[in-house]
């Protein structure tokens, strides 16, 4: 990636392409897009794309509608799955008003906002996603059913793994676009599939979660199949997660990386500020109702701990035999997240505690899915459900400092009606069903 406008522009006049896609996020993280021909990408990069900001969940009303779309060049990718003859390409977006001011709602530029903070510290944060999905069969007239592709388990082969295909023409396209899978393979749920990918600057890595779910879900429509991304689709089965690796960086060198058996202290302030807000920005991290469906139980953590390696935990540290790995995991997000909101308030979390030089509690070695009720009784747990992330977020002052108002308040407003919703629908596994299969 990093193109510059005018090779974008170049790009666009030699190679036939007849669709730009001016791509977008609404604040829950849902891809939209404005498609223009390549005669208006100039107009684009001067002055933006208006659009009706009105329809788009979290963003304005019918009386001040106009949002325009500025195109980054740095994030111009073809889209492998599309004709060849005629390309269609994507750019994502920054979101502002009229005047060109940063419109409050652009979860991007409140991650932007956050990288720029971390420099000024002198701080650079990666992150590798590692993420897991759903594929499920589709029914004579191509709607999805809850009836999985496969019934492989934990990296299985064909012919038990019927995934196997599918999962290659993701990677395939993935890397055609750029990004980086690294790892890919059949994880324990019949037709769940994990793709990893390697680390990049915190704001590339968010777009390309982005990018990525769109890619699963188009090719696999492509192969007759529908991918999803809900948190716990099949209930007695490993729900999905998101799990975050992050390292931070001062002057080139991993903090993350262990001497002696311990991180720079900054790495270590670092994690015990993520630790100490994780339960206040658990609702931008898990944002569903059938989000809560996952902690505790098929490796999904519930606690505010963390160790090394030890999986049970909601943060390890995994082991990194090359000096460039040493990293912090991050096990309790899930990929209904907006990925630009989560992991603005993630490297916020952590700035801070490396600004107060936060002391790192010890870690917790034992296995907390084995562990009893008296012997965890002492742990700080995350929110049960969407209720109470709701309530921790709503009286958390870190959340107040770096989530705009407009922002919070709209954002705060429909989960409340979705807790309502959910809490009165009689059948929650119905309502999930109905709100979530077939949008996340």
């Amino acid at each position: 990636m990093n193109y510059t406008r005018s090779e974008v522009m170049q790009y666009v006049e030699d190679n036939d392409v007849k669709f730009i896609r001016l791509a977008f996020c609404d604040i829950h993280g849902m891809q939209k897009n404005v498609a223009v021909m390549p005669c208006e990408l100039e107009r684009a990069f001067d002055t933006g794309v208006g659009f009706d900001a009105s329809f788009v969940r979290g963003f304005m009303n019918e009386v001040k509608s106009d949002l325009f779309l500025v195109p980054d060049p740095r994030t111009f990718t073809v889209m492998p799955w599309r004709p060849s003859h005629g390309q269609v390409v994507r750019l994502f977006c920054d979101v502002r008003y009229p005047d060109g001011q940063p419109f409050e709602g652009d979860c991007r530029a409140l991650l932007k906002s956050a990288v720029r903070d971390a420099r000024e510290m002198g701080l650079s944060c990666k992150v590798g996603t590692a993420c897991e999905f759903y594929l499920f069969k589709t029914d004579e007239n191509g709607e999805p059913t809850l009836e999985p592709f496969d019934y492989g388990t934990y990296c299985d082969t064909a012919p038990r793994d019927k995934c196997e295909d599918v999962r290659r023409e993701i990677c395939l396209a993935l890397e055609a676009m750029g990004l980086r899978p690294e790892t890919s393979r059949h994880e324990q749920g019949p037709g769940q599939n994990e793709i990893d990918f390697r680390y990049n600057n915190i704001l590339t890595a968010a777009d390309n979660f982005i990018a990525f779910k769109g890619a699963v879900k188009s090719i696999a429509e492509g192969s007759g199949l529908y991918a999803s991304f809900m948190p716990k689709p099949l209930p007695g089965y490993s729900g999905s997660s998101l799990r975050v690796n992050m390292s931070l960086t001062r002057d080139g060198k991993n903090l993350f990386q262990m001497q002696d058996g311990r991180f720079e202290p900054e790495a270590e302030s670092f994690m015990a500020g993520i630790l100490r807000r994780v339960s206040e920005i658990t609702l931008f991290l898990n944002p569903l109702t059938n989000s809560y469906e996952r902690f505790g139980r098929f490796e999904a953590p519930k606690y505010v701990t963390w160790s090394h390696q030890n999986r049970s935990q909601l943060i390890r540290i995994p082991a990194a035999p090359d000096t460039g790995h040493g990293r912090l995991e991050l096990r309790s997000t899930d990929p209904a997240c907006n990925p630009h909101l989560a992991f603005a308030l993630l490297l916020r979390a952590g700035l801070e505690g490396v600004h107060d030089k936060l002391p790192l509690c010890p870690p917790d070695n034992r296995n907390l899915f084995k562990a009893n009720d008296e012997e965890t009784a002492s742990l700080e747990h995350l929110p049960g459900n969407l209720n109470e992330a709701l309530q921790e977020a709503e009286k958390s002052s870190f959340v107040y400092t770096y989530v705009p108002e407009k922002l919070r308040a709209s954002y705060f407003e429909q989960k409340r009606r979705e807790w309502e919703r959910y809490r009165t629908s009689g059948n929650g596994q119905e309502f999930e069903r109905r709100e979530y299969f077939l949008t996340v």
